[in-house]
C-alpha cells in the first residue's frame, strides 16, 4: 500500500515547483524591454520582437562650410525627421576645421565629424578611435596664398618666411608637401599656427607673408584680390566623414541613417547646384558668386563615396611627411592607422531613397 507523503516532503515539492516557474518566466522575458517603462537606457538598442534599433538619446554630428553635403542635410532637416520616429534628437555642432572636428571626435563631443583625409589619418595614427564611413568630396580646397602685391612668386621664395597654417588640417599638410617638393623642410619656414579665418586676417594685416588657405574662405580671399601662389589638386586629400568606434558599435542603425542622408544629399546637390551654392553662401557669409565657384569648380561632390584604395594611395604619400615633421612618432603608427581607418560597410548598404 502506498503511503501518503509527509507534510515536509509536500512543502519541498511546492517550493521546487515555484522556483522552476520563476526561472521559466525569467528566461522567457530575458532581453525583453517593455515600451514606456524606462528600463531601456536612453540611446540604447531596444529589442522589439525580431528587430533591434536605437531608441532615444542624441545624435551629435558636425557641419562645416568645407563640407557642403553637411550643410544640405542640415538645411533640409532630413535627419531630424527620420530620427524623430526613434525618439532621437539631432545636435549639430559647427567644425571650424578638421583639427576641431578631430578634437570633438576624440573627446566624444560628436559622434560623426567632417575632416580631410590627411587629418583623419593623423588622428588615428595618434590613437584617436575613429573610422571613416563615407567620402563626401574630392575637393581642391587648399592652396598657398599671398597678397596681390607680394614679392613672393614661387614656393622657393617662401624659405625663411612666416606662413599661417592650421595644424592638423589639409592646408597644413598641403604646405608640408609643397615645401618637400621644393626641397625644403618645415623648419625652413616659420609656421604661425592660426585657425583658418585668423590666417587670412593675418595675411591681410601683414603679420604673415603667406597663408595655407582653405575654401570657402580662400575663394573669398581670391575674389578680393589675393593670389593663389601654388595650387596642386594632388596635394589635397579627400573629404572624410568619420565616426567614433564606440558610436559605430553601439548605434550602427543610426550610423547607417547618417550615411543614407549623405548619399541623398550628394544626389540632391548634383541636381541642385544653384541651391547648394546658396546654402553655402548663407552658412559661410560669402557672396553667392564665390560660393558658386567653390561648388562648381573646386568641390567634386560626385565622387565615389566608398572609402578604399584611392584614398589609401593618397594617404600613403602623406604619411611619411607626418613622421618627418614630428606630427607622428613612427611609420609603424602610420601603417597601423592605414590598416584600420576605413570602414566601407555602411556606404555599401546606403539607401538614399529612405529620405524621398
Amino acid at each position: 500500500m502506498e503511503r501518503n507523503p509527509s507534510p515536509m516532503r509536500h512543502q519541498r515539492s511546492v517550493s521546487a515547483l515555484l522556483v522552476a516557474v520563476a526561472i521559466a518566466v525569467a528566461v522567457a522575458f530575458a532581453g525583453y524591454s517593455i515600451a514606456g517603462t524606462g528600463d531601456t537606457p536612453a540611446g540604447s538598442a531596444a529589442v522589439d520582437g525580431a528587430s533591434t534599433g536605437t531608441t532615444g538619446g542624441t545624435l551629435n554630428i558636425d557641419f562645416a562650410t568645407y563640407n557642403p553635403l553637411s550643410l544640405v542635410i542640415k538645411q533640409n532637416g532630413w535627419l531630424e525627421t527620420k530620427l524623430a520616429a526613434q525618439g532621437i534628437t539631432v545636435n549639430w555642432v559647427k567644425s571650424a576645421g578638421s583639427n576641431k572636428a578631430n578634437e570633438a571626435l576624440r573627446a566624444g563631443a560628436i559622434d560623426v565629424g567632417s575632416t580631410a583625409g590627411s587629418a583623419a589619418l593623423l588622428a588615428r595614427s595618434n590613437g584617436s578611435p575613429i573610422k571613416t564611413i563615407d567620402i563626401f568630396s574630392q575637393p581642391e580646397w587648399a592652396a598657398l596664398v599671398v597678397r596681390k602685391d607680394s614679392p613672393i612668386k614661387t614656393v622657393a621664395d617662401l624659405k625663411g618666411r612666416r606662413i599661417a597654417a592650421t595644424k592638423g588640417t589639409d592646408p597644413y599638410f598641403f604646405l608640408l608637401q609643397a615645401l618637400d617638393q621644393a626641397g625644403f623642410k618645415a623648419s625652413d619656414v616659420t609656421v604661425e599656427v592660426l585657425q583658418h579665418a585668423d590666417g587670412w586676417a593675418a595675411l591681410q594685416n601683414g603679420s604673415v607673408d603667406a597663408w595655407a588657405g582653405l575654401d570657402p574662405i580662400m575663394a573669398g580671399a581670391e575674389a578680393s584680390g589675393a593670389v593663389l601662389l601654388y595650387r596642386n589638386v594632388g596635394f589635397n586629400s579627400y573629404g572624410f566623414l568619420s565616426a567614433t568606434e564606440a558610436f559605430l558599435a553601439q548605434k550602427p542603425d543610426v550610423a547607417q541613417i547618417v550615411v543614407d542622408a549623405y548619399e541623398r544629399a550628394r544626389a540632391w546637390a548634383k541636381d541642385n547646384p544653384d541651391e547648394t551654392a546658396r546654402i553655402l553662401s548663407d552658412a559661410a557669409a560669402i557672396d553667392l558668386a564665390v560660393a558658386m565657384k567653390v561648388i562648381t569648380e573646386r568641390s567634386n561632390l560626385d565622387v565615389d563615396p566608398i572609402p578604399g584604395p584611392a584614398q589609401i594611395a593618397v594617404l600613403k604619400k602623406i604619411g611619411p611627411i607626418f613622421v618627418e615633421s614630428g606630427d607622428v612618432s613612427s611609420q609603424d603608427q602610420i601603417d597601423a592607422a592605414l590598416a584600420g581607418l576605413l570602414n566601407d560597410s555602411f556606404v555599401k548598404k546606403a539607401d538614399p531613397s529612405v529620405f524621398e
